[in-house]
Formats: C-alpha cells, structure tokens, sequence
C-alpha cells in the first residue's frame, strides 16, 4: 500500500460486508425491518410520555431523552449501513466521515451519561422517597440532560479532532461506519498514542459512568434489604429492574467493544459488535421498559383505547352524512 497522507485526499471507502456480499440482500431486509421497528417503539415510547400527565415525573422524562437518543444514534449509522448493503463497497468524503464519527461519539458517551443520570434518579426514588420530589426538580433533571449533553459534544470534538489531524496511509476502512478502531488501523507509523486516547476516551465515557452506576446500585439494594416488607421490596425493586437490564445490555456491549486488548480485534467481531449495540440495543430499550413497566403498559392500554374511542366517535359523526355506509358498516357488525 502506498502512503498517502489525509491532507492530500478527499474521502474514505467504507468495506462493510464485502466478505459476506452474497448474503447482502438478506442482511438488507432484517437491518431495515430491525430500523424502522426501532425508530416506530422510540417514537411512540416518547409520544404517550408526552401525552399523559401521569407519565410527567423524572424518571420517564430520562426515558423520553433515552428514546430521542437512541433515534439519532441509530440514524447516524444505520443509513450508511444500508446503502453499503445495497452498492457494495461506497465512498464517504472526508469530512463526511469526521461529522459521523463525531456524531457516533456524542450520541454514543451522552447515552452512557444519561443511564448514569437515570440511576441516580431510582437512587434518590429508593433511598430517599420522602425528598424525592424536592431533589429531582425540573431544574435538576434538565441540568442532569444537559451534562450529559456536554460530555458528548466535548468527547465527540477532542477525539475527532484529533484522529483526523494525524497522517494516514490507507484509505480503505473495514468496516460499515467510521468506526474508531478501524481508521486507527489505517494510520502511519506508531498508533500507540492513539490507542491511548481511546482507552482514556472509554475510561472517561464508559468505565467512569457505569462506576457511578454501580455505586447507586449498591446503595439501593441495601436500602432495599433494610425494607420490612416483602411487597415493599419487591416494588423498590421493580422500579430500578428495566434500568438494570438497559445498562446490562449497553454497557455489556460497549465494554466488550472498546475495553478489550488490541491483539483480540478482529475485524468480523468488531461488526458484529456495532451491529448488536447500534441496531439491536435501540430496539430492545423500549421494549424492556414497555413490557416491565406496569406504568407505561397502562399508558399503552389507555392511547389505544383513546384511539378506538375517537375513530367509533368519528364513525357516529360520519352517519348522518354517509347513511349509506354507516348502514352497510353496523349491518356487517
């Protein structure tokens, strides 16, 4: 391969799955179907917390931001996903594969915050009910959104700045997305430093926030065992069991990603890795928090029984303009 230096080229090529390209219409079909189920469970999770008032408490407004983030994060990758499905190998300008990088990154650390951000809201629930209310203000609660905006604006600008500051001498990426640790693949010369700013970058994003995560966990589980009652304790813990399981899930991904030693990469893992937590994790949040949640399966329950309200409403309405078909409906019923 020839040196060339980045300053003296205008894009990448993105690989993806040329080793696989057979199965390219198959992966096609599941990625897009896995999208738009993604992207119709987010929207609605945030659309009937924003509809109901009974949903208006901290917790399931860390859930809407959850659900807003996980679009935009899915979005920034999975549309390169499928066109690289689609034509094969494609190209990407440079600075094209800066701003997905850096949006890769700020959505990615912010959804690492903001987990953290929701444990300490089921911290302050559980061991500290009666000031609740008074610690978990709006003024709180969107200051606690805007850090964790912060920390993935600040991350996303010093790691993009600088891996695209250095000299590369490919320019092949294998990989679907400009992906941290297939560009550093591509630099010259020793890539030691980099590879220290992407341990202290996931220390700080990864390693920090699920700390403060495990902590709170510790301090509620021994608030709950303090509880006198079984049923109290049962319902302390089924407050904080949909959280778990989402940390479990991203966290468990993300570290096998990013915290593992340089001479376990390989290329056809490290896809595989981005597909589960890129794809599959947006798809599994509200899944978890919809089917675990009595709350918002009553939300659920009450949207659709509102919907068939008003379409039977509009349906009487419709009567005495359309007789005709008002009476060829209810003959069929």
């Amino acid at each position: 391969m020839i040196p060339v230096n980045l300053s003296e080229v205008s894009e990448f090529r993105l690989l993806g799955f040329s080793e696989v390209s057979h199965l390219s219409p198959l992966l096609f079909v599941v990625l897009f179907s896995l999208y738009i189920l993604t992207l119709m469970a987010n929207t609605v999770i945030a659309l009937i917390i924003n509809s109901d008032n009974t949903l208006h408490t901290p917790m399931y407004f860390f859930l809407t931001q959850l659900s807003c983030l996980d679009i935009c994060y899915l979005s920034v990758i999975v549309p390169k996903i499928l066109e690289n499905l689609m034509v094969g190998t494609i190209s990407i300008s440079k600075t094209g594969c800066a701003m997905q990088m850096f949006f890769f990154l700020f959505f990615g650390v912010a959804e690492c915050f903001l987990l953290s951000a929701m444990s300490f809201d089921r911290y302050v629930a559980v061991c500290y009910p009666l000031h609740y209310t008074i610690i978990m203000n709006s003024r709180v609660c969107k200051s606690l959104v805007a850090g964790t905006y912060i920390c993935g604006t600040t991350v996303g600008l010093v790691h993009t700045s600088i891996t695209f500051s250095l000299p590369f001498c490919g320019l092949a990426i294998n990989h679907f997305f400009c992906e941290i640790q297939p560009l550093l693949e591509l630099l010259c010369g020793n890539t030691s430093p980099s590879e220290i700013q992407v341990i202290v970058v996931a220390v700080f994003a990864i390693v920090g926030p699920f700390l403060l995560i495990i902590y709170s966990y510790i301090c509620i589980i021994s608030t709950i065992l303090k509880m006198s009652s079984a049923e109290s304790q049962q319902k302390a813990f089924s407050t904080c069991s949909s959280h778990l399981l989402v940390v479990t899930l991203f966290y468990g991904t993300a570290s096998s990603m990013y915290l593992r030693p340089k001479s376990s990469y390989s290329a056809s893992v490290d896809k595989l890795l981005s597909l589960s937590y890129t794809v599959v994790t947006p798809l599994l949040n509200p899944i978890i928090y919809s089917l675990r949640n009595e709350e918002m399966k009553g939300a659920l329950r009450k949207s659709l029984v509102t919907q068939l309200v008003i379409q039977a409403l509009n349906l009487l309405l419709e009567c005495p303009i359309h007789r005709t078909t008002c009476h060829s409906t209810f003959h069929t019923y």
